[in-house]
């Protein structure tokens, strides 16, 4: 009956006391063709009893999985959906345009202290690639290093160049709503850990992820039979030999490649290492002798740029976007992109399938929040865990939205329902 309930409420748009422009009403009917591309056809491991309040004391939430994040702030704003859990910006947009409120960032997600730093993004490259392009990788990863400083040294630049990126400088529109995307950014930024080291803390909270996965029955092949995860999972020669090659500031020219390369990435604020690369490619050339070179010198978000090294090309590179962390993998597994910015949830559970990858290095930690309908009663995950107990027993469960299961948010939010008590049901629309 639950089950019927959660669809119910998803499916019925309540637009009571709320005034829609003809430009929000094409959005929302925008939202809902994504989200019939996007959504989950399979139950949670983690709702294995059926869900009543006999069974789960503590609640049920409903988990709607939408192809990527731009669904989300629409779903909120129209009472769609009871929140969200978002990477950066969108988490900032929906307090900055006033349709929500915080009500705890992933750091502060249960179980309590498990992931106060934790990973967030990394970079993978397929394993074929590296063995035939060490060198053209260990310069690809000695610009994301130095693009990684350039975020920590200039955050007002960074934030601009972002912005740029997301959005074209313009605002962030959802529906009838819209907000300032550099003031977004710019709040944003701050919230997330821009690093490349691959630090034992870094590792510890990684295996943190994979036992999560490992519990939601998401991992069981080899990372999880290995005796070495450590071993299937990593291999860091690109951040030492990036290291070495920043630190004694000499570029090796590689041999052009004669293939195109791909490299996939999120329209996220954690991928800005790649923007601010591209977008600020002269500076880069100058400083370090290496350089992705956009085509299109005009446009807001390029999708092809040459790959620079002491100001010859080595190889046209196809900038890739996808609309979340699942969706890249995907792609590396058919070789359609050599290398990646993705999650680290997703990146163990490809490596877990087989798919031919390793992580090279951390791109980001932190970044994540969970967003609720602004006036909720939750300051906190302890009172969000009442009113989804308050919620249940008055037999209208929360929906909330998730970018694609596997994804970083996704796995996070199922663990903190599970740590928490809280039975989980797929929203199917």
């Amino acid at each position: 009956m639950e089950h019927f309930i959660i669809i119910a409420r998803i499916t019925r748009v309540r637009m009571k006391a709320m005034k829609i422009t003809a430009t929000a009403l094409l959005a929302i009917a925008l939202v809902l063709v994504l989200l019939v591309a996007g959504c989950t056809q399979s139950s949670s491991s983690l709702s294995t009893a059926p869900a009543t309040s006999a069974s789960t004391p503590n609640g049920t939430v409903g988990i709607l999985e939408t192809a990527g994040v731009g669904p989300m702030p629409p779903l909120l704003a129209t009472n769609q959906v009871d929140g969200y859990i978002a990477w950066q910006p969108v988490v900032e947009a929906g307090m900055e345009s006033n349709i929500g409120q915080i009500a705890v960032y992933s750091k502060d997600l249960p179980p309590a202290g498990e992931w106060s730093n934790h990973p967030q993004n990394v970079f993978v490259v397929r394993k074929d690639f590296y063995a035939q392009n060490p060198d053209f990788v260990n310069d690809f990863s000695a610009l994301n290093l130095a693009a990684t400083q350039y975020i920590n040294d200039h955050p007002q630049e960074s934030a601009g160049i972002a912005a740029d990126w997301l959005a074209g400088k313009q605002n962030f529109t959802y529906g009838n709503v819209s907000v300032s995307s550099v003031t977004v950014v710019s709040n944003a930024l701050p919230t997330i850990e821009f690093t490349n080291d691959p630090s034992d803390s870094w590792k510890a909270s990684t295996a943190d992820f994979v036992q999560a996965l490992e519990d939601t029955g998401t991992v069981k092949g080899f990372v999880a039979n290995s005796s070495d995860p450590n071993a299937v999972l990593y291999n860091f020669q690109p951040y030492q030999s990036a290291q070495a090659i920043i630190e004694a500031k000499n570029m090796t020219t590689p041999a052009p490649l004669q293939n195109t390369v791909s490299v996939g990435y999120l329209m996220a604020l954690d991928h800005s290492a790649l923007f601010v690369a591209v977008k600020d490619w002269q500076y880069f050339n100058d400083t370090y002798g290496i350089a992705l070179k956009p085509e299109d010198l005009t446009a807001a978000k390029p999708s092809v740029a040459d790959f620079l090294v002491n100001g010859q090309k080595v190889a046209t590179v196809n900038l890739v976007p996808a609309n979340a962390g699942p969706n890249l993998m995907q792609l590396a597994a058919t070789n359609s992109i050599q290398m990646s910015y993705v999650g680290v949830p997703p990146a163990i559970s490809a490596i877990d399938i087989g798919t031919p990858i390793t992580i090279a290095y951390p791109i980001d930690n932190l970044g994540s929040g969970l967003v609720v309908t602004k006036g909720a009663p939750v300051t906190d995950w302890q009172s969000f865990a009442a009113w989804a107990k308050q919620r249940s027993d008055e037999g209208k469960p929360l929906v909330i939205a998730a970018p694609g299961k596997g994804s970083i948010q996704d796995v996070m939010l199922r663990y903190a329902l599970q740590s928490s008590g809280i039975a989980v049901t797929d929203v199917k629309v």
